[in-house]
């Protein structure tokens, strides 16, 4: 995978950097595995605005994810690797021996003509096989993880994102997860086995704002050039800063932590992420 920076022709080339898209091998996707995407431009079943700044965004159709991965110990061939729309990972087509296609988060390197299976435990670990936790060996890289047995792929599922199993304990298993927490995962929870591909999402630079228009994301203003009745953090003499951040209801923001300190499950997390 590999970026590219474009000739300045334009204003909003000048500073653009897009993806090569260079891992992708197909660009018609799987008519069968589509559904139309309604978007509500952020207004409630009453039609009242609920959720400022969003509007517009190109038209898409949602793309059906397998992410529980429910058919066990049948092996499937990677029919193609494709662009999602909805998401920043790219995804896989995949058919089982039965003639059932299905599409998976691509992990980086997986190729066409592959074979990946889900299953309680494997002899062989390769990329792309979704295996429980308990039968995946030490220090692998993984992603895709399941929180709740059979509830499906919870962590670690945007580009180039990834965790690391690094003990195992009784029922439970410790992983390290993207944000730099440490945690007890049951180990009967599957994962997949390798990193989410399409690492390359977070050197993109859009260029212009038209782009973030494409994405269904309206201008934003910021909360220190609004009114005192309209936001904490508005009003001021001159070109004041706003004081302590705080959100438009006066909860403080940036720092604040909002997790309950009685969740049940505090005690699987060993060590709280990095700032």
């Amino acid at each position: 995978m590999a970026v590219k920076k474009l000739k300045p022709t334009t204003p909003g080339q000048r500073f653009k950097i897009a993806n090569g898209f260079d891992a992708l091998t197909t660009d018609k996707p799987e008519k069968s595995l589509l559904k139309s995407y309604k978007k509500s431009g952020g207004r409630n079943n009453n039609g009242r605005m609920t959720m400022r700044y969003k509007g517009g965004g190109h038209k898409k159709r949602y793309r059906l994810i397998d992410f529980k991965r429910s058919k066990k110990n049948v092996d499937a061939e990677v029919k193609s690797v494709e662009y999602d729309p909805n998401r920043s990972a790219f995804i896989s087509l995949i058919e089982y021996k039965d003639g059932e296609k299905t599409y998976i988060i691509a992990p980086t390197g997986i190729k066409v003509g592959q074979m990946v299976r889900t299953a309680e435990s494997s002899n062989e670990v390769r990329v792309g096989d979704y295996l429980s936790l308990r039968s995946i060996p030490y220090g692998t890289i993984i992603s895709c993880i399941e929180l709740h047995p059979g509830k499906g792929a919870s962590l670690a599922r945007s580009a180039g994102t990834f965790a690391q199993l690094i003990a195992k304990e009784g029922k439970y298993v410790t992983v390290k997860l993207p944000s730099g927490e440490i945690r007890q995962i049951l180990g009967s929870c599957y994962a997949m086995v390798g990193s989410v591909s399409n690492s390359d999402h977070q050197l993109v630079i859009s260029g212009k704002a038209g782009r973030s228009r494409w994405l269904g994301r309206r201008p934003r203003t910021r909360a220190v050039v609004m009114n005192p009745v309209d936001h904490p953090m508005g009003g001021g003499e001159g070109k004041a800063s706003g004081g302590h951040p705080r959100s438009r209801k006066g909860l403080s923001a940036k720092g604040l932590k909002t997790r309950s300190k009685t969740k049940s499950s505090n005690k699987h997390i060993i060590e709280r992420r990095k700032k």
